[in-house]
């Protein structure tokens, strides 16, 4: 039996909920051994299948706090972080600050793209929206998501130049930006990583 090289899925889970995932992962694989690894924890269970789990953010100089390598992850993921979000595709854009799961600021807006000159115009308006949103917070990250080319070109803008030096958190998987998504996103920023490789056989 060997592992495949790409992750089967990808999921995030809130930290609140991290235990629970853990137990009905290693239910579902007829058990489960769970060490620290590199950053984060990984989980091998007795029918082949593993899990990564990984923290949103880096320490930053408070590790987690807990008797076990779950509970520490769970804790820094519990731990209070301002995050800058913005997301874009050619269908709109969605700026907000996300702090504890919830939206402490936002703005999102439609616009559907075809041309150079209009994806200029979505890149420009979004650039515009983000720096006055972010402008009322202090932000420990900056997070992207949707579009990478797009998303890259907006932070490039003038206006955003102070949050290059921001940490950048990995690019969110999102469809085109709209309130519930930048809601979710918001969720997700603060919860534990996961990606999940199924046993298969080759």
């Amino acid at each position: 039996m060997e592992k495949s090289l790409h992750p089967s899925r990808s999921t995030f889970v809130p930290p609140e909920r991290l235990e629970g995932w853990v137990v009905r992962f290693g239910e579902a694989h007829g058990g489960l051994e769970v060490n620290a690894h590199d950053d984060g924890v990984a989980l091998t269970c007795a029918d082949g299948a593993s899990a990564g789990l990984l923290p949103p953010w880096p320490a930053d100089g408070r590790p987690g706090i807990g008797a076990s390598s779950l509970e520490r992850l769970a804790h820094r993921s519990q731990q209070s972080r301002s995050v800058g979000v913005l997301l874009i595709r050619r269908g709109g854009y969605a700026v907000g600050v996300a702090q504890n799961g919830t939206l402490l600021a936002r703005k999102c807006g439609k616009r559907n793209v075809s041309g150079r000159t209009a994806t200029g115009g979505l890149v420009s308006t979004a650039a515009g929206y983000a720096a006055t949103v972010f402008a009322a917070y202090r932000l420990d990250y900056v997070v992207l998501g949707g579009d990478k080319t797009l998303a890259q070109q907006v932070v490039a803008e003038p206006e955003l130049a102070a949050y290059l030096r921001i940490p950048r958190l990995p690019l969110l998987d999102v469809p085109d930006p709209r309130l519930r998504v930048l809601e979710q996103a918001a969720r997700d920023v603060r919860s534990v990583r996961v990606k999940v490789w199924d046993p298969q056989v080759y």
